[in-house]
């Protein structure tokens, strides 16, 4: 059995909070979704997420710049298997996309 604090999406959560220390932070494993769209891909595992993250670090910051910041905190994890990773960042007050 595999112990939840190995998983890549612990070590997603781990590495979000402590460098966005986040209002609120949702990482959603969607790979099921993705089942089917290689040949060889059943949709198990750890390879597609979405982050939704509220932060006051992305006060002032474009969108572009929100992202890359999040792509490079999770620099390991993208070379480690994640294939997709879907990123909502925004700063406190501002209005969600969905």
């Amino acid at each position: 059995m595999t112990d939840k604090s190995d998983t890549i999406e612990a070590r997603i959560v781990k590495k979000l909070h402590a460098a966005f220390s986040p209002t609120k932070l949702e990482v959603i494993n969607e790979s099921h979704l993705h089942a089917g769209h290689q040949e060889a891909f059943d949709g198990s595992g750890e390879t597609h997420f979405r982050v939704r993250l509220v932060s006051e670090k992305f006060d002032g910051m474009t969108r572009l710049a929100r992202h890359r910041a999040v792509n490079d905190t999770l620099a390991g994890e993208l070379a480690d298997g994640v294939h997709a990773l879907a990123v909502e960042p925004r700063a406190p007050g501002e209005a969600s996309r969905r």
